[in-house]
C-alpha cells in the first residue's frame, strides 16, 4: 500500500512538472468542466455486499497541452446493497491526469485522491486510484475504469469496482 501511494505521488508530481514545462498559462481556452456519469460492478470482497454501483462525476480540467490534461475531480458513487446489506455512498476528492496521444482517439489516465464513505456503518474512507482507458473527442470522453479504494481502518481492505463512464466537456471559451 505504501509503495502504491509513493508511486502514485511520484507519477503525479512528474506529470505536473512535465505539463508545466510544456504548457501555456491557464486560460478559458485550455480549461473546462467535465460533467459525467458512470456505472459499474463491484469486484473482490465488495461483490458479496453490493451488486451494482452508479455515480456522477464533476471534473475541472485546469491545464491542457497538446497531449496532456490535468485537473481536479469529485462526485458521488452509490453502491447498491445485496443479500440484506445496506447500500452506501462514496465521495471522491482528488486530482486527475490524462494523456491524449492525438486530438481525437484513445486516451489513458487516472484519478487519484481520497474517498470519503457515507452511510457505511462507521467505515472509514481511504486513498483511491481510478485508472481509465477510453476514447475522447472535442466534446466527449467515454472510458472503462477500475476504481480501488484502499482503506486502512480495522475493517480495512480494498473496495473495488470495474465499469464504464462518460463525461461531457463544458467549455468556457464558447468554441
Amino acid at each position: 500500500m505504501k509503495k502504491l501511494i509513493m508511486f502514485s505521488t511520484i507519477a503525479i508530481l512528474f506529470a505536473i512538472e512535465h505539463a508545466s514545462a510544456q504548457s501555456t498559462p491557464i486560460t478559458p481556452n485550455n480549461s473546462w468542466l467535465k460533467l459525467g456519469a458512470n456505472v459499474g460492478i463491484p469486484v473482490g470482497n465488495l461483490s458479496h455486499y453490493s451488486s451494482f454501483t452508479a455515480g456522477l462525476e464533476l471534473k475541472g480540467q485546469v491545464l491542457e497541452t497538446d497531449n496532456f490534461g490535468l485537473g481536479l475531480t469529485t462526485g458521488y458513487n452509490h453502491y447498491f446493497g445485496k443479500n440484506g446489506f445496506d447500500g452506501f455512498g462514496s465521495v471522491p476528492l482528488g486530482a486527475f491526469f490524462r494523456v491524449y496521444p492525438k486530438s481525437s482517439g484513445i486516451f489513458l489516465g487516472s484519478d487519484v485522491g481520497y474517498t470519503f464513505l457515507t452511510g457505511a456503518n462507521g467505515a472509514k474512507g481511504g486513498f483511491y486510484l481510478k485508472p481509465q482507458l477510453g476514447y475522447h473527442n472535442y466534446d466527449w470522453n467515454v472510458f472503462a475504469y477500475y476504481n480501488g479504494i484502499f482503506r486502512s481502518d480495522n475493517n480495512g481492505g480494498t473496495l473495488g469496482s470495474v465499469g464504464i463512464g462518460a463525461t461531457y466537456n463544458i467549455r468556457f471559451n464558447g468554441k
